[in-house]
C-alpha cells in the first residue's frame, strides 16, 4: 500500500465546489471536501451504487451484470463501496477503464490499496470524503450522511437492493426528495 501525502480541500467558496450539494443538501452540504485523484471526474455524469449488507442472491447476480455494464460502457460511477456487494462490484470496475469516484464514510484513507494505484494514475480515480482526518472508524451515522452526499452528487441512484426497515430504504425515500434526482430500479 501507498501512503498518500496531500490531500487538498474544497470548501463551499472554492470554484470547485460541486454547485449541485449546495443546491440539493442546502445548509446541510459538507463544510468542505478532502479529494486525492482526478477532481474533474465531479463534473461527468454520475450513477450512485447502493446495496443493502444482506441482499437476495437474484440481486447480487443482477447488481454484478449492471455494474460490469457500466463499465464497459465507461459510465463513471460513486458509491462507499462498503456493503460486500460493493465491495466486489468495485473489484468489477477497476478490472476495466471506466471513471469511478469512491467516498469512505471515514476521514481520507491515510494509504490506498495496491489496486488503486494504477486507476489512481491514469486519472479515471477520485477519492472524496466529507469527514475530518481523526475520523477513522466507519459508524452508521457517517454511512448515513456519506450515503446522503453520494446520492446528492450523483446524477442518478442505482439501488440493486433495498432491505425494508434498513438504511437504504431511508436513503431511498431521501433520494426521492431530492428534485432533479431519478432512481432507476
Amino acid at each position: 500500500m501507498k501512503a498518500l501525502v496531500q490531500h487538498p480541500e474544497t470548501l463551499p467558496c472554492d470554484v470547485r465546489y460541486p454547485a449541485r450539494l449546495r443546491e440539493r443538501l442546502g445548509d446541510t452540504a459538507p463544510g468542505k471536501l478532502t479529494t486525492f485523484g482526478n477532481l474533474d471526474l465531479v463534473a461527468l455524469p454520475k450513477t450512485a451504487f447502493f446495496c443493502s449488507a444482506r441482499c437476495p442472491g437474484s440481486a447480487i447476480l443482477r447488481a454484478y451484470d449492471q455494474v460490469a455494464s457500466w463499465r464497459d460502457a465507461g459510465r463513471c460511477i460513486i458509491g462507499g463501496f462498503h456493503s460486500p456487494v460493493e465491495k466486489e462490484c468495485l473489484s468489477i470496475l477497476l478490472r476495466g477503464a471506466s471513471p469511478i469516484i469512491i467516498c469512505p464514510a471515514r476521514g481520507m484513507p491515510k494509504r490506498i490499496p495496491p489496486e488503486w494505484e494504477a486507476p489512481l494514475g491514469a486519472g479515471r480515480m477520485l477519492i472524496i470524503s466529507i469527514f475530518p482526518a481523526n475520523q477513522a472508524r466507519v459508524t452508521a451515522d457517517l454511512a448515513a450522511d456519506r450515503n446522503a452526499f453520494v446520492a446528492a452528487l450523483a446524477d442518478e441512484v442505482w439501488f440493486a437492493h433495498i432491505t425494508p426497515g434498513g438504511q437504504m430504504e431511508h436513503l431511498a425515500i431521501r433520494c426521492a426528495a431530492l428534485r432533479n434526482l431519478s432512481t432507476p430500479s
